[in-house]
């Protein structure tokens, strides 16, 4: 055996027995072994053998420009040999100070102030505890916070609480808050047979009279705006985001708007909020605000948030959170080179013909004798895998087809991830149309491999 295959071998045994892997049954992993992705160029991962990916989920959802993006990659070298990490405790540093202003200047309404954490479960941590220490300054002890069924904050307690995923969430709640969750708006259209058009309307009013009956108990409605993504690509009908706001107006409570997934162009514009004209008075950002080069996110919010923790030290109204690298140098420099890559390549101008050309191909998939549910939005988008659609019969969990169908598709050089049957299709916003061709073909591929 020469020296690489020797040290391939080695990594394969360390992982194997010493690295526990992120929403993986271990048990499976061992059967089928780990694949190491080795380096990334443009929109492609490539692996120790030298075989090359299509990164069809950009990397769990965060890549925007591609892998290797010169300019991200030169702020990160040029600022790391300057200052690598310094804290925010007691002192500031260029660029996370250059950084904040840079996001106020694209944020959605009327947000003034800027959090830094290191992933987007902290920034929703962080927005749960400013909405309810918001209340507290003020004398008001308000424990309830509104969430959708489906919906998905992060694997934090508190962001588990705000969750709506049985799967992922039901183990823990005996550890968890309370909170009022109500109907996922897709899925209400869906059960209900509204006209999606006016789906918002019976929804809106199921929402209020929910929200009414205990609205000076309620701190904060949190939502992905637009579309739940961990939920399976569950878009939203039109005008619920902006009834959400309204509602929160009505009755006085705090919205927080989750654009972790959707924020940074991912569904057609820079944030989700934008296309309902919906200012929040929390947002919570991560992924793609790098371009999915190091670990960063922030909480942004308003004037009125901020001011209530102002006053006199022994007032103890300070906001007592914060973490070793928050804000941490080197990830605002990649940042901020990522939001001059935005405007210097259009980015998001540029999405039209490729949200057209993914919707094109889904409308391809539908009537496939193992495709049932086709969802979208902009860039994200889903395709439910069933044993018997027109029958509403589902594949039993023991088949694993979503993540069969996953394993399949690399044999044809594109990767991608499954959430539980829904095979999830979000690329790096830098794909080309002839690269989203070749997805889609190989994704239909794999699938065909279902009837064979």
């Amino acid at each position: 055996m020469d020296k690489k295959a020797y040290h391939k071998a080695l990594l394969r045994e360390w992982d194997l027995n010493y690295l526990w892997h992120p929403f993986t049954q271990m048990k499976e992993w061992w059967e089928w072994g780990p694949l190491f992705i080795e380096r990334g160029e443009g929109n492609y991962l490539i692996d120790t053998e030298g075989n090359r990916y299509l990164d069809g989920v950009s990397s769990l959802w965060a890549n925007v420009h591609g892998h290797g993006k010169a300019k991200i990659v030169d702020a990160i070298v040029a600022q790391a040999k300057e200052l690598c990490h310094s804290t925010l405790l007691g002192l500031s540093h260029p660029p996370a100070a250059s950084l904040s202003k840079a996001l106020i200047e694209i944020a959605p309404g009327h947000l003034n102030w800027v959090f830094y954490s290191e992933c987007g479960a902290a920034s929703v941590e962080i927005a749960l505890k400013m909405s309810y220490q918001y209340w507290k300054n003020q004398g008001e002890d308000r424990r309830i916070f509104v969430c959708l069924e489906e919906g998905y904050h992060g694997d934090t307690i508190g962001g588990v609480s705000l969750g709506g995923i049985e799967l992922f969430h039901e183990i823990f709640r005996p550890l968890l808050f309370e909170t009022m969750r109500l109907p996922s708006p897709y899925l209400f259209w869906k059960r209900g047979g509204h006209p999606w058009e006016r789906a918002h309307e019976s929804l809106l009013e199921i929402y209020e009279e929910r929200i009414k009956s205990r609205a000076e108990e309620i701190c904060a409605f949190i939502v992905e705006p637009l579309v739940q993504g961990a939920g399976g690509i569950l878009p939203f009908p039109p005008n619920v985001l902006k009834g959400i706001r309204e509602l929160c107006d009505k009755y006085n409570i705090l919205m927080i708007a989750d654009e972790v997934a959707t924020g940074f162009g991912r569904t057609g514009t820079m944030f989700a909020c934008q296309q309902e004209s919906v200012g929040p008075d929390l947002l919570c950002l991560g992924k793609g605000i790098t371009g999915g080069y190091l670990p960063l996110a922030a909480t942004l919010t308003t004037d009125k948030v901020f001011n209530a923790f102002l006053g006199d030290y022994e007032e103890l109204k300070t906001f007592y959170h914060g973490h070793t690298y928050t804000g941490n140098p080197v990830a605002c420099a990649a940042a901020l080179a990522n939001l001059e890559v935005f405007q210097e390549e259009r980015t998001v101008e540029s999405l039209r013909p490729k949200i057209d050309t993914i919707t094109m191909w889904l409308e391809d998939f539908r009537g496939h004798p193992k495709v049932g549910d086709i969802r979208q939005k902009g860039m994200m988008a889903g395709i439910e895998l069933m044993e018997d659609p027109k029958g509403g019969r589902p594949y039993p969990l023991s088949k694993r087809v979503g993540h069969r169908v996953c394993m399949e598709i690399r044999k044809h050089g594109v990767i991608l991830r499954n959430l539980g049957d829904t095979v999830v299709i979000m690329p790096p916003l830098s794909i080309t149309l002839e690269e989203i061709d070749l997805l889609f073909s190989a994704l239909k591929k794999a699938i065909n491999q279902l009837e064979g």
